[in-house]
């Protein structure tokens, strides 16, 4: 089973989703709130985690900066409800969770994109 670490920018409520369907979720805002998205990153690695978030500063760590990971999920979806975004993240894990690891990946409204990151 993937384990996966939330920035502080995921909304809680989807952590909570993730734990329920029995994923290891670990979560900035319990451990370690206010690190910088470099120690962040740092920390999905050590854990060997996917990172969830909602902050796009992780892609330019990753392509421009070629930051190592795990893998990204980058969680576009302001504006939609906590239903809906549940559904998508839904939809994510039972599609795509064997094709994230090392990936950077995309959720919006009406895509998912799950992109190399070289």
């Amino acid at each position: 089973m993937e384990k996966f670490l939330a920035d502080e920018s995921v909304d809680f409520r989807l952590v909570i989703y993730l734990r329920d369907e029995e994923f290891k979720v670990e979560a900035i805002v319990e451990m370690n709130p206010g690190i910088s998205d470099e120690e962040v990153l740092v920390l999905a690695n050590e854990l060997e985690s996917i990172l969830l978030t909602e902050d796009k500063d992780f892609g330019e760590l990753t392509y421009r900066l070629q930051k190592p990971n795990q893998g990204i999920v980058l969680i576009r979806l302001s504006g939609v409800s906590i239903e809906e975004k549940v559904r998508i993240i839904e939809q994510v894990v039972e599609d795509h969770i064997d094709e994230l690891r090392g990936k950077f990946t995309v959720l919006t409204k009406d895509k998912i994109r799950i992109k190399d990151q070289k």
